[in-house]
Formats: structure tokens, C-alpha cells, sequence
């Protein structure tokens, strides 16, 4: 088997669980392709010296892996995601911290949820993403999101009016901070955090969620993700930003904005006893009583 790790910095807390999971790595005989900024971490700061056998800097460098190892939170797996792409390898997202909804292997169940993996008993998720179109190509190659699409204004002061197409037919046009074109996986992420609804990531949904909406009745908006959402952008000033998960650009007020359902999807593995309702209560604590 020959997996690609890719990682970001951590604390202390995870060092110990770290050097345990190359070295699992290690005793099955596994091929590790590592991106070479966490080498280099692993190396200066957690002092351990993996053994790899190649190393990426770019997402044509790991096409012949079988696994990609997300090592952080989820932020750190919206960025393996950049990575992966197109070719449809599964990503076993780990948690270094805290619960994630993407990253969702803690460190005290990593050493059973490894044997899982290395033994192939786990079920593979597809989740959709959507990809955003400018006559611009603002974004080049990395016009894609698993979470959401975000447009914003580039200050604090006076709102953004964003006009608003869903396959052509006129919507409506938003007088906000912002506006937020969310997947079903980024419904509990940003939209999540502006009031937009949780949905299963099996809906098939495309979720237009307004920043700080000037007009109280204006709610979120569910759509089929089969649709094409058209924004145009105005304001006092003639620049906006555009963010695609964690990677910004600024556009003008002559850029069309065109979001629709990527050509592809991601492949995430689910172990047992790990869903995502279980995700949904562990993450926001459902149920728990906090006055005890």
C-alpha cells in the first residue's frame, strides 16, 4: 500500500500520537509519500525523522497512491483537497485537536481507526463540490470548493448589493455583508455560522445563504445543486472578494460570478461507528447538559 501524508503544524498534545502513526505506518510495511513543508515540521519541531518513500510539493506528484492522509483539522483537509483533485483517492482525515466534521478520527481512537483503514473495512462517501466560472479564471486551476463559495466587501463599512440567477430567473438581489453559495458539506461550516440549515451531504443541495442581510425576512435558500447560480456585484466600492474555502481573490464589479456543481467529487472513508448524525451530535454537543 503506499499512502501520501499531507499535514500542517500542530501542538505538543498530538507529538506522541504523531510518532505512533508513522510508526504503525512502518510496521505494515507501508509506501509514505509526504508533502515536504510537514517533513520539514515534523523534523524542526516535533524532532522526528519519518521514513518516506518520495516526497510531493504538487498534485500531480502523488497520482499513484491509494490513500491521502489529512494530518490537522478540517481547514487542513480543504487543503489536501486541493491536492487530490480529480483522481478520486479516498482522504482519511485525523484530527490533531478537536473533533472535526471532515477531519473526524480522534487521537484517542487513531490506533483503531489505522487498522481499519490498513485492513480496507470502510465504507467510501462521495462528497459533491462546486466550482465557480469568471471571465476572469480568477481562481486558475483552483476554481473548486468542498465547502463554499463566499463573496464579500473588502471593508467594514457600507454593504454589498449581490443580484442574484438561479438558471437564469432572477432570485433576488441581496442587500448584505455578503452572500454564502454553500455545498451540503459546508452547511455546517460558514453558512452554518450566518444561520444557514444543516443538510446531509447526500442531498444533492446548493444552499444561498446572506451575511448580516440588511432585511430580516430574508432567509436561506435551498436549491438542486444541478442549477446554475449567477451572482453580479455591486457596491460603493468597486472591488470585492471572492473566497473558494480557504483561498481569496479580489474581483471588480464587471466580473460575472457563475457557480455550479463540480465535474467530480471527493472521496472521503467512513469508518464503523462513525456517521454523519454521530459527527453532527459529537461536534455541537447535542444533548449534553452543561448545567451539571
Amino acid at each position: 500500500m503506499r499512502i501520501a501524508v499531507f499535514g500542517k503544524q500542530f501542538g505538543e498534545v498530538f507529538f506522541n500520537a504523531c510518532k505512533s502513526l508513522f510508526n504503525i505506518l512502518k510496521d505494515n510495511n507501508v509506501d509514505v509519500v509526504i508533502h515536504k513543508p510537514f517533513y520539514d515540521f515534523l523534523l524542526t519541531s516535533v524532532k522526528m525523522k519519518p521514513e518516506v518513500d518520495a516526497f510531493f510539493t504538487h498534485h500531480d506528484d502523488i497520482a499513484d497512491v491509494d490513500l491521502v492522509f489529512s494530518i490537522g483539522g478540517d481547514g487542513t483537509f480543504l487543503e489536501a483537497v486541493t491536492y487530490v483533485r480529480d483522481k478520486g483517492i479516498p482522504i482519511v482525515g485525523i484530527n490533531s485537536g478537536r473533533l472535526g466534521f471532515l477531519a473526524d478520527i480522534s487521537q484517542g481512537e487513531m490506533k483503531v481507526a489505522l487498522r481499519e483503514v490498513l485492513d480496507g473495512k470502510y465504507r467510501l462517501r462521495q462528497l459533491d463540490l462546486l466550482v465557480l466560472e469568471t471571465n476572469g479564471n480568477h481562481f486558475g486551476d483552483y476554481n473548486f470548493a468542498l465547502n463554499e463559495l463566499a463573496i464579500s466587501k473588502r471593508d467594514s463599512s457600507a454593504m454589498i448589493t449581490i443580484h442574484t440567477y438561479v438558471n437564469n430567473e432572477f432570485l433576488n438581489s441581496f442587500w448584505a455583508d455578503g452572500l454564502i453559495i454553500s455545498t451540503t458539506t459546508g452547511s455546517t461550516a460558514y453558512s452554518l455560522s450566518v444561520g444557514g440549515p444543516i443538510l446531509h451531504p447526500d442531498s444533492k443541495c446548493l444552499i444561498i445563504t446572506p451575511i448580516a442581510p440588511h432585511n430580516l425576512n430574508v432567509r436561506p435558500v435551498v436549491v438542486p445543486n444541478d442549477v446554475e447560480v449567477t451572482l453580479k456585484v455591486e457596491g460603493r466600492d468597486s472591488k470585492f472578494l471572492a473566497s473558494l474555502d480557504s483561498r481569496s481573490e479580489v474581483f471588480d464589479n464587471s466580473v460575472n460570478l457563475k457557480v455550479k456543481k463540480a465535474g467530480f467529487s471527493i472521496n472521503v472513508i467512513e469508518l464503523d461507528g462513525h456517521s454523519f448524525f454521530t459527527t453532527l451530535r459529537n461536534k455541537l454537543m447535542w444533548g449534553v447538559d452543561k448545567r451539571n
